[in-house]
């Protein structure tokens, strides 16, 4: 089915003389087309969303379309039709005043959703608001996914949100994600503070050299921890310092996956795509069944581990479809301070994806096993 997610491509269409029979219309204000609805083939048409008037809303149901009504009162929009960007969720956002985030969207929706009960809300009307918000997003994070053909080299990078900026941990994942990013690769990760931005600050460097990545990691580093007040600000500052440039995109994109159950952990800005969900274990099933291309675990505590046998419960079970490299980035730390490695192998004898574990300290031994796996899977196209 069509879908269309904007005025402009509502008017392209009908300017095409196309029907609307079978199209999906989502999240749009269509108040001013009435004469043009009423006048089209409606039949299979949904509307998601979209606000209509009393007409044409008589006329779609007359005509079979099915119509979601919009659900007001929030603070965002059920039916979205795009991912988010650090643009729409910190507008308003001063970095000379880091107080001024509560003004911000990111911080309205946490608010909301932690007064409607968080995880277990109160009315079956914000259940359904949420979980019709999550649906959309998905939608809008597989469109991402398809462009330029379907052929973006999805690549996770997992570890902890308590990494700090100027740690040598920070600055590893960092490196890492830039040199992949330069190789092609299209860098996610869960979208948060510690090594997830370090994955989003290698890919918004790809294109600049070693040493400007220096100079903005040290930059974050006068805010190391997600707790510091000047820890956003610091981003923002970065991020104008060593702006995208003409030509950047799409070569510096990421995409951050964040949850707002753990909105006390703002979304890193260096994600050029944020798919922010509701529902964190849709988010954390998603996160994993996307990276198709492999994933790097760099240190991380219990949220780390929990994606780490997720991914190896899909692995075992080849329950996506894809068998993918498990790499982990610190021998000692998966060794002995949490010794992961050790059962994963256990538990990975005589299944496929025991030849696709790394355990390493080396970035070229990690960079070689991604680009080796991916040859193998397409070849050098």
């Amino acid at each position: 089915m069509t879908e269309i997610e904007t005025i402009d491509a509502f008017e392209r269409h009908l300017r095409s003389g196309a029907h609307l029979s079978n199209v999906v219309i989502q999240g749009l204000d269509l108040r001013r087309y009435t004469r043009e609805l009423a006048s089209s083939e409606l039949a299979g048409t949904v509307f998601l969303g979209c606000e209509l008037e009393t007409e044409a809303l008589r006329v779609a149901l007359t005509h079979g379309a099915l119509v979601f009504p919009p659900i007001t009162g929030l603070p965002y929009q059920p039916y979205r039709g795009s991912v988010y960007s650090p643009e729409e969720l910190y507008a308003g956002f001063d970095p000379a005043r880091p107080e001024t985030y509560a003004d911000t969207l990111d911080a309205r929706v946490y608010a909301h959703w932690a007064a409607q009960g968080r995880g277990s809300p109160p009315t079956l009307l914000e259940t359904l608001a949420q979980r019709l918000h999550d649906h959309a997003v998905t939608d809008a994070m597989e469109e991402v996914l398809a462009a330029g053909g379907g052929k973006r080299k999805v690549v996770a990078i997992m570890g902890g949100h308590s990494m700090k900026r100027g740690q040598p941990d920070y600055r590893a994942v960092a490196a890492l994600a830039r040199e992949l990013t330069q190789r092609g690769f299209f860098m996610v990760s869960g979208g948060g503070p510690g090594a997830m931005e370090a994955t989003h600050v290698g890919a918004w460097f790809a294109r600049r050299t070693e040493a400007e990545l220096d100079s903005g990691l040290a930059m974050l580093a006068k805010a190391p921890s997600y707790t510091d007040r000047e820890w956003l600000a610091c981003a923002f500052e970065v991020r104008g310092a060593f702006p995208l440039r003409d030509g950047d995109r799409p070569h510096c994109d990421s995409l951050g996956i964040p949850t707002w159950h753990y909105g006390h952990e703002p979304p890193n800005p260096f994600a050029t795509y944020i798919a922010k969900y509701f529902a964190n274990s849709v988010r954390e099933d998603g996160l994993l069944t996307i990276a198709r291309g492999g994933i790097v675990y760099a240190p991380g505590s219990a949220g780390t581990i929990q994606e780490i046998f997720q991914d190896a419960c899909q692995n075992h079970y080849n329950s996506v479809g894809v068998i993918s490299p498990m790499i982990f980035l610190g021998t000692e730390f998966w060794t002995r301070t949490r010794p992961v490695y050790p059962l994963l192998v256990q538990l990975a004898q005589g299944q496929e994806y025991a030849r696709h574990l790394l355990l390493t300290d080396s970035r070229e031994e990690v960079i070689r096993a991604l680009v080796d796996y991916d040859f193998a899977q397409h070849g050098a196209g």
